[in-house]
């Protein structure tokens, strides 16, 4: 704990707002971030012809992440207590956790590449780790 602060969960937010960044940038992008980023060919080639779904997918996935961001930032004690603090960010921490670890299985077979599905694990592996060792750290806090 840094002045307070909670580390872990800082860090923990700004990989969460990283990540929703990230899908904002293949939404301005587009087709080749969607290619790049694996969202896979379907979605790429909807984006090329124009098509909505995509960029709203996308800027959901975005939104979501950015409200994880907060509730790891109000768990980390740098903005004030948010509904549902202790559950939620449990549930950020396994919905991480799943996608890390079930994530090869859930996706094989989806056009994404094993690189892809490989790789993208295990940034949510870490990403998980890193919000469960926070939420550890505070978790008597939160109750």
């Amino acid at each position: 704990m840094v002045h307070g602060y909670n580390l872990a969960l800082i860090m923990a937010a700004a990989l969460d707002a990283l990540a929703a960044a990230l899908h904002i940038g293949v939404v301005i992008v587009g087709p080749r971030w969607y290619r790049l980023f694996g969202a896979g060919e379907r979605m790429a080639r909807a984006a090329e012809a124009g098509r909505l779904y995509p960029a709203v997918i996308t800027l959901g996935i975005a939104l979501v992440l950015f409200a994880w961001a907060g509730y790891a930032l109000s768990g980390a004690a740098v903005i004030g207590p948010l509904p549902l603090l202790r559950p939620a960010l449990v549930a950020i921490t396994l919905v991480y956790l799943f996608r890390g670890i079930a994530g090869p299985y859930l996706l094989h077979g989806t056009g994404r590449s094993r690189q892809f599905i490989i790789l993208s694990s295990a940034i949510c592996l870490g990403v998980a780790l890193t919000h469960l060792l926070g939420l550890l750290q505070v978790w008597s806090r939160l109750g």
